[in-house]
């Protein structure tokens, strides 16, 4: 891994873009009750099936996290509420990077960490869903 600290700038980059995403989305999640207002928003695959998708709780995740519930999005989906810290995390990145022009560090990775970096994520979206279903269909297991 190799750790590079660009000289001080306000160029808009891959983090200012995850930020402005964050931002929008946190605002979205803090003031629009987006569930209540649109009728068909749900998760289409639990409703047919009983089963819950990967992204079952993303919704309540946003909210949780945009009104600063963090052990209840932690609740709905664990990963999600890492993400959206992630999000949350890239929003401070953005304005002190476009406002004090602090530099952003780019990580760089060899292939093999990448190979790692990948088969980790795999895991983690598994074992999400795998609690995501215990939790959604054998509450009675995590008691």
């Amino acid at each position: 891994m190799k750790i590079v600290l660009p000289k001080p700038n306000r160029t808009f980059g891959v983090t200012d873009v995850l930020g402005l995403v964050g931002l929008v989305g946190l605002l979205i999640a803090r003031y629009i009750p987006v569930a209540k207002l649109i009728p068909f928003w749900g998760c289409a695959l639990r409703e047919t099936t009983g089963w819950p998708c990967p992204g079952c709780g993303l919704t309540r995740v946003a909210d949780r996290v945009a009104h600063l519930n963090i052990v209840g999005a932690w609740d709905a989906n664990p990963l999600g509420t890492v993400a959206a810290l992630f999000f949350a995390l890239m929003v401070v990145a953005m304005v002190l990077h476009l406002v004090l022009a602090m530099p952003i560090p780019r990580v760089e990775l060899s292939p093999r960490e990448w190979h790692w970096v990948r088969i980790a994520t795999a895991a983690l979206v598994f074992v999400n869903y795998a609690w995501v279903v215990v939790k959604t269909k054998f509450p009675y297991l995590l008691t």
